[in-house]
């Protein structure tokens, strides 16, 4: 029992060594930046005193290049993940227990309801419908360490 235990941890130590020595995981993950470099970038400007990015992604064809079936792929057509990265440029740290909400409209400019940005790690985020090409405008209302922000941008979907 005990010789099995020691196996199974010395192939996980192995396994997160291995990962650190793939070129730039341990940067990325030293920074917290890990989930950065998914995804289009949509903003980067100012979230209230924050500095913030927002990325998003294509659930579709993430799904489709991480190798699942076309059919589980096809679930995911016309939605998109909303990741807002957050920054205190006092400290260059993510923002402490961020949390928000962003409201999403669309070229028909019907909105949709006040959809919950949820802490996801490096980032707060939500998925967000995108049915059709156009114009979408994010209103996103930011609160962290009892300090609020806001943020509008637009994105073209083609």
């Amino acid at each position: 029992m005990r010789t099995i235990g020691k196996a199974v941890l010395t192939a996980v130590c192995g396994a997160a060594l291995l990962l650190l020595a793939l070129p730039g995981v341990s940067a990325a993950a030293e920074h917290g930046a890990h989930d950065m470099d998914i995804g289009e970038k949509i903003f980067s400007g100012k979230v209230g005193l924050w500095t913030a990015e927002a990325r998003l992604v294509d659930m579709k064809a993430q799904r489709e290049r991480s190798g699942v079936s076309a059919g589980t792929a096809a679930r995911f057509a016309g939605k998109r993940h909303l990741m807002l990265f957050l920054t205190d440029p006092a400290t260059g740290k993510p923002a402490a227990e961020a949390a928000g909400k962003v409201v999403v409209t669309g070229p028909d400019k019907a909105s949709s309801s006040n959809v919950t940005l949820v802490p996801m790690g490096g980032h707060i985020g939500a998925d967000v419908g995108m049915p059709t090409p156009g114009k979408y405008t994010f209103k996103a209302e930011i609160e962290s360490a009892g300090k609020k922000g806001s943020a509008m941008f637009s994105y073209m979907l083609k």
